[in-house]
């Protein structure tokens, strides 16, 4: 990628941030989201202003290269402008489908600059990352969907309701700790014991089925 071909999306204008008060996040996703089908640049350029920073992120910690980074950002708003029709709000939310598509665009980045040796002394992918697994198709990034194609329903059902909703806001929704705490209305301790526990027994179960997988090749 280069940094050179930077995208500029149009400028937000006041009467759509007006309008946008007061109406619920997912509401006004779904409506930019219809409007980006009819090819509004404008649309896209909201999107953009309201999840470039929080992707920016995402994809920085995968990435570990600001450069990397905001040209994968770039070419995901790009990517998002072409596919926009396949998003299905029955499925997901617009802002789900986004996060998940960084995380594994970013990840799919990541492996290529690996073969590129880009990466001379580092791990490949942490186990936080795994934990989204492999996509199948472009339109269902819902938390049930992922894991399923991962073979993690089960484990999924063993979490608590606390752990399960706080993988799901920050694996799916991109929302940090602090964040889900203000979320669920709970002390940040308690969220952070919830992420935790619930992250140990996802990598417990992936190092399982690695083992099983590796077992039957072996027969």
């Amino acid at each position: 990628m280069s940094s050179e071909a930077t995208v500029r999306f149009p400028e937000v204008p006041s009467e759509i941030r007006s309008t946008a008060s007061g109406v619920p996040e997912e509401a006004l996703d779904e409506a930019l989201m219809a409007r980006v089908t009819e090819g509004d640049q404008v649309a896209l350029g909201c999107l953009f202003q309201r999840y470039g920073r929080l992707l920016r992120s995402i994809v920085a910690r995968i990435l570990k290269d600001a450069a990397e980074a905001e040209d994968l950002v770039q070419d995901l708003f790009l990517f998002i402008q072409r596919k926009c029709g396949i998003f299905d709000s029955t499925k997901s939310s617009v802002r789900s489908w986004i996060v998940q598509m960084a995380y594994h665009r970013a990840i799919e980045r990541r492996r290529y600059l690996t073969t590129r040796q880009f990466y001379a002394h580092e791990e490949v992918e942490s186990r936080g990352h795994q934990v989204v697994g492999q996509p199948t198709t472009e339109s269902d990034y819902s938390a049930e969907a992922v894991f399923g194609r991962n073979g993690l329903e089960k484990v999924l059902e063993d979490l608590s309701q606390d752990q399960r909703e706080t993988l799901r806001l920050h694996f799916f929704e991109g929302y940090t700790l602090a964040e889900i705490a203000e979320k669920l209305g709970q002390p940040r301790g308690n969220v952070r014991h919830h992420y935790y526990r619930g992250l140990e027994r996802l990598r417990k179960e992936m190092l399982g089925s690695t083992v099983r997988v590796a077992e039957q090749h072996g027969k």
